[in-house]
């Protein structure tokens, strides 16, 4: 019998395809095509550095089949240098521009600077334009001890905000699920969105096995209305890809 299952996106920051793995993504055309034949999203990263023409995710929507996710990273102009003081109307213009992506546009990612610590009002105030502008799941990726206590929680929860599991765990807390996680807090009808760096050497080291199957039997463990998104961000040396592969091969094993 087929056990239920949360719904499971697996993928890596951006879609390249290292030779070490490109047989596994086979068939003709551009390098998004042929990885959305094989892993069901992607997290567009350089949406955090650069702007991008309407019509450039008009083109990747058009090369990935109907069920294909994206996550998209916000700007660092929003992050990093304005800290989330960032006025309403470019919040609106930046999610707007994302109108060519279509039903695929599934989650607004905000990573945070190491040393932007928790300021409830700004904190506040910028999810709030956030929302005002996008329904769907948004996730935070904080990575200053303040935003892992109480406070910190009850306003992302307040705002439908979701924290991402990072690894490495940099804090305390960051390995585990936050923010919010539907209405019980049970995973029931939320997204939880994990962001894997690679470790021991972040962007550069590969995943073993073992890691890899105790984080399977983890998710694995979430309900069937929970959507898991597991995106490997180690890719500076091609590992993430070979990453999404082998979990996964275990998601499959362990769900059938």
């Amino acid at each position: 019998m087929t056990r239920t299952t949360p719904s499971l996106h697996i993928g890596t920051a951006g879609w390249g395809l290292p030779r070490a793995v490109a047989e596994a993504f086979p068939g003709d055309g551009a390098l998004l095509e042929r990885y959305a034949r094989v892993l069901g999203c992607t997290e567009i990263n350089t949406t955090f550095s650069r702007t991008h023409r309407a019509d450039t995710f008009e083109r990747w929507a058009m090369q990935t089949p109907t069920g294909f996710r994206f996550s998209v990273k916000l700007p660092k102009a929003f992050t990093h240098v304005a800290r989330l003081k960032v006025p309403p109307r470019e919040v609106g213009a930046f999610v707007s521009s994302l109108a060519g992506l279509g039903e695929r546009l599934a989650v607004l990612l905000v990573q945070l600077p190491p040393s932007l610590g928790f300021d409830p009002e700004v904190a506040r105030d910028f999810f709030r334009s956030v929302r005002a502008e996008y329904p769907g799941a948004v996730v935070c990726e904080p990575r200053h001890p303040t935003w892992f206590t109480a406070v910190a929680e009850r306003l992302l929860v307040e705002q439908g905000i979701g924290r991402v599991v990072a690894d490495p765990p940099k804090p305390a807390g960051a390995g585990e699920p936050g923010g919010w996680l539907g209405e019980r807090g049970d995973g029931q009808g939320a997204v939880v969105y994990c962001r894997w760096h690679g470790s021991p050497r972040m962007y550069w080291s590969a995943y073993d096995d073992d890691w890899l199957e105790a984080r399977a039997r983890e998710l694995l463990n979430w309900p069937a209305t929970t959507q898991v998104w597991c995106i490997f961000d180690n890719t500076a040396a091609g590992a993430a890809a070979d990453d999404a592969l082998r979990l996964a091969a275990r998601m499959a094993r362990l769900s059938a």
